[in-house]
């Protein structure tokens, strides 16, 4: 009788170990696949926009191009189309893309 209940602890033991080994890979496969490609597209999008200065021609969230006017914390003040009179201050986390001068000319 005791060697079937010790048989019984052994199996759920390793049951326990092996559920355990299976959920830190499963973990680990998230956090290559979902996790760390987020943070770095973060980390490039904050590059992005520390790099931001004024005369940069930028892509807004709803595809509006627009030329930057003025630049405060969180806020851009952007020039949209010939007209000089159409100025809106929007949030810098509504840009998408950045051109700088130099490579417009360039092209």
């Amino acid at each position: 009788m005791f060697s079937i209940l010790a048989e019984q602890t052994t199996d759920s033991t390793g049951g326990l170990i092996g559920m355990i080994i299976w959920m830190v890979v499963l973990f680990g496969v998230m956090y290559f696949l979902m996790i760390r490609p987020q943070k770095k597209e973060q980390k490039k999008k904050d590059l992005m926009l520390s790099e931001l200065a004024a005369g940069d021609t930028i892509l807004t969230t709803s595809g509006f191009y627009g030329t930057v006017i003025d630049i405060q914390d969180d806020m851009v003040i952007v020039e949209f189309g010939n007209n000089k009179n159409c100025r809106i201050p929007m949030q810098k986390a509504a840009i998408v893309e950045v051109e700088k001068p130099e490579t417009l000319e360039s092209k």
